[in-house]
């Protein structure tokens, strides 16, 4: 069931983050706008899109919603993988993304207050990134 549903909203979401289902989603509405006076501006005239948008809204929070799930975890894999790689690297990094919010922020202030001042911007920053910054 998982390899039929990634099959599907994958090629879902490939069609739909294309700019060609863009224009026919705009040529849908200038279609639908364009019918009002022929309909009457009627209620089934407005249902029309609002049902329409509604589903079309409904379906896409889930296909976007898996693309970034899917996104995510092999992002994540590839990380682990570079933490196994690296002779120095810690690896009891390998898994932190399967704990709360608030350890992860303890580990991320942990971190920047090893690399330098406590505060963790300075010094996580460096001067280079505020040149960049600078620049714009």
């Amino acid at each position: 069931m998982d390899h039929i549903f990634t099959r599907i909203s994958g090629g879902s979401s490939r069609i739909m983050g294309r700019p060609v289902s863009f224009i026919i989603s705009v040529l849908f509405v200038i279609v639908w706008a364009l019918s009002g006076p022929v309909l009457n501006y009627s209620d089934t005239w407005q249902l029309i899109i609002n049902t329409a948008t509604t589903v079309l809204t409904f379906l896409a929070v889930f296909l976007i919603q898996n693309s970034q799930n899917r996104d995510a975890a092999a992002m994540q894999a590839k990380l682990d993988e570079v933490l196994r790689a690296l002779e120095n690297a810690r690896v009891e990094f390998v898994g932190i993304e399967h704990l709360t919010d608030a350890e992860i922020e303890k580990i991320r202030e942990a971190l920047e207050h090893d690399i330098g001042d406590g505060d963790g911007r300075n010094s996580t920053t460096g001067t280079t990134v505020e040149r960049l910054l600078e620049r714009y």
